[in-house]
């Protein structure tokens, strides 16, 4: 195919799609990699939180009426109150252990969790409907943009903002660095460690619920949505670099893109170029292109 024969709307076109696909990506995986820089778990059960955010957010607008904006600041407090709850039930005992403790302990947690939503709501999808304030969209002249598109990727460009400048640029976030370098110095100053590990956690699992909120009005939701995207998402960690915040964000944001424009380029490599991003990465550059190497 001769790509400079493509009409300019098909590249438009599947660069907003790569920008919506790295949007969720960014997010997610900045929720991986916060939760594995902060508390050095490998979190398997993000997919299935993400998963659980777009149901929650179904569930309170099918049966409790609770509209879409509600739902995005509702929704992923609930999840994020449910990742305390396991950060202190089970996640506490594993992080002076190896890494594969935890990944298996999320990992049976990712099964049951979509276990459960399968068997109440089958494996079919479930439409969710874009709010009235966001629906139609924007002709542009060259593409036509979708309004709720565009919020999608705003949205999350200000949430991975505001993540980042907690974590890097606050007092907050200082002591959650020190914190998971020093635990015992940072409580001999009267810091609380247990306490913001747990916090970041929750947050953590918290950026996953909102994702999926946001994801709702695009994908049918149903219990096995997570699985899918969630492999996805820690390949692009490990090209960012494990723990790496803006690592996280600009890797998940580029590499939607890349996927987009592959689609146009080559259709049978879109499905596998992160892959092959990830493998060429990890023969240069082990530690990601934001890690540090140990």
């Amino acid at each position: 195919m001769d790509i400079f024969s493509i009409p300019s709307q098909v590249w438009f076109g599947q660069l907003l799609i790569g920008l919506i696909n790295g949007a969720f990506y960014a997010v997610l995986s900045l929720g991986l990699a916060l939760i594995f820089g902060l508390l050095n778990i490998i979190n398997f059960a993000h997919g299935a939180q993400y998963m659980m955010g777009a149901f929650l957010a179904w569930i309170g607008l099918t049966y409790l009426g609770i509209n879409y904006w509600v739902a995005l600041v509702l929704v992923p407090i609930v999840v994020g109150i449910t990742g305390v709850i396991i950060e202190r039930t089970m996640l506490k005992h594993l992080y002076k252990m190896d890494h594969l403790y935890g990944l298996l302990l999320t990992f049976g947690l990712a099964l049951v969790i979509e276990g459960l939503f399968r068997h109440f709501y089958g494996v079919s999808g479930q439409p969710y409907s874009i709010p009235d304030s966001l629906k139609g969209g924007t002709n542009l002249g060259f593409m036509f943009l979708p309004n709720y598109r565009a919020w999608v990727v705003v949205a999350s460009l200000v949430v991975c903002f505001f993540t980042w400048y907690m974590i890097e640029r606050t007092r907050i976030g200082a002591y959650l660095r020190a914190g998971t370098e020093n635990p015992e110095l940072c409580q001999a100053f009267g810091i609380n460690v247990p306490l913001m590990i747990t916090l970041a956690y929750g947050y953590g699992v918290a950026l996953a619920a909102f994702a999926g909120v946001l994801a709702a009005p695009i994908f049918q939701v149903q219990p096995l949505m997570g699985s899918n995207l969630i492999i996805v998402v820690f390949a692009v960690v490990v090209i960012g670099g494990m723990g790496s915040i803006m690592g996280a964000i600009a890797t998940g944001l580029a590499l939607g893109i890349v996927e987009g424009l592959t689609k146009v380029i080559y259709p049978p490599a879109s499905s596998t170029i992160i892959f092959m991003i990830m493998v060429v990465v990890l023969l240069i550059r082990p530690a990601g292109l934001f890690g540090r190497e140990q």
